[in-house]
């Protein structure tokens, strides 16, 4: 590196935003995961001992998922390389472990490859990485704010250890606070800036736990505030607010929370309870989720869980879900809210469901089973030869109480019952 290169990469450091200067440089800085980094731990042992086995880390956005492997890589005088789950692909994978086994050969050192966002690589290309993995010739630490379960091939995790990364606590994100105003290396110390206690308790609930979000928030907030007469800056929960602006809500509609969510407003309403079903309703909404997805799933629901108990709900469910294709959002949102409240006040029967259920079952297990001679029509001569239509009871006209409708095979099967009424106590 010379002269030149020394003074681009200063002039890129202290341009950096605020997140990525005030950025752990050792164990002793970084906050919070004690429970997989704190003294006695069998990472930290590991870490420490520079025998290091690959991991994944899944965690929350803003947890130290990052900032951790790049400590860990600074501990153990590992080359450190990094790899984006979006951006890059099999060419740039090659060319790491090519470069990684020169240096292995030359200089014996071990390379870190951190892939950012791991769950976002084809099956593919996680499939390299295995033999590469298994012969040591690199150290593999994956990044996932998705459950590895679902989103990482089981070989990879199989050979690799799953940490799971909890947001940071209130304490954890004060004292991140409280760092970033007083350090005047790498982060505000030089503005003589002090946050009102109000704005901190604020900053640090609307975070959910992401330090980056804080950081982020924290440094629009002082460079915008006038000092006073005495050079000092004061930072209330009004400026606090302006830097946030709308923070996108941890959510992702292609990802676990995504299904976790739905699965709460399903609840909800099924528990009768209209409070938790808007709010899981509106925190779907308030992050951006297509209503028409909302809606469809709450005609699902009109059948499956209120059912016969309440026939109407299906035909309210349909119409709301009309008048959110015609209007969108955020127009269409009263109407969903309208009825997300219907829905968990009204009674609830599975009773169809159930039914529809149980004949899957004998579908499945006695297959094709023929349609009975009687119930056939007989358009044809040749048809009413063979049968078809013979001794059919024609309802309207003869008793036929004792006329059988199902398969020889399902005579007398009973598939709905009607007894799985759940009553509303609000209503009743």
């Amino acid at each position: 590196m010379d002269l030149f290169d020394s003074n681009l990469e200063q002039s890129i450091k202290s341009a950096a935003p605020l997140a990525d200067r005030m950025r752990p440089v050792n164990l002793d800085e970084f906050l919070g995961q004690e429970h997989i980094v704190g003294p006695g731990t069998l990472l930290r042992r590991a870490i420490e001992a520079d025998d290091l086995p690959s991991m994944i880390f899944w965690g929350p956005p803003g947890s130290g998922k990052t900032t951790l492997a790049m400590v860990i890589a600074k501990i153990t005088n590992s080359y450190f390389v990094e790899l984006s789950g979006v951006t890059s692909g099999l060419k740039d994978l090659r060319a790491e472990i090519d470069t990684a086994k020169e240096r292995r050969k030359y200089h014996n050192q071990r390379t870190i490859l951190f892939v950012d966002e791991i769950h976002r690589w084809t099956k593919a290309q996680q499939d390299s990485l295995l033999p590469q993995v298994e012969k040591g010739i690199i150290t593999l630490i994956g990044a996932t704010t998705e459950n590895p379960s679902f989103e990482v091939i089981s070989p990879l995790i199989s050979r690799s250890r799953v940490y799971v990364l909890k947001p940071l606590s209130p304490a954890n994100l004060e004292s991140i606070i409280t760092h970033a105003l007083s350090d005047k290396v790498r982060g505000l110390g030089n503005y003589q800036a002090q946050i009102e206690d109000t704005a901190k308790d604020f900053l640090v609930r609307i975070s959910n736990g992401d330090a980056r979000v804080i950081l982020n928030a924290l440094e629009i907030a002082v460079k915008n505030t006038v000092p006073d007469k005495s050079g000092s800056r004061l930072v209330d929960q009004q400026l606090i607010a302006e830097a946030l602006q709308h923070k996108a809500l941890l959510y992702d509609k292609g990802g676990e929370e995504h299904y976790n969510i739905i699965s709460a407003l399903h609840k909800s309403m099924r528990g009768n309870d209209p409070d938790a079903a808007l709010y899981w309703l509106a925190r779907m909404l308030e992050a951006g989720e297509d209503p028409l997805y909302i809606a469809r799933r709450l005609v699902r629901f009109a059948s499956e869980d209120v059912g016969l108990a309440d026939n109407f709900a299906v035909v309210l469910a349909n119409t709301v879900f009309d008048v959110c294709h015609k209007l969108g959002m955020p127009e269409c949102a009263v109407h969903l809210a309208q009825l997300v409240i219907y829905l968990s006040e009204a009674k609830k029967s599975v009773d169809a469901y159930l039914a529809y259920g149980a004949v899957i079952k004998d579908v499945q297990e006695f297959g094709q089973l023929p349609v009975p001679l009687h119930l056939r029509n007989a358009p044809t001569k040749l048809m009413k030869n063979l049968g078809y239509g013979k001794d059919y009871k024609y309802t309207p006209l003869v008793d036929s109480s004792k006329q059988e409708y199902l398969p020889e095979e399902l005579k007398g099967k009973k598939y709905y019952h009607k007894q799985n009424l759940k009553n509303n106590q609000q209503n009743t």
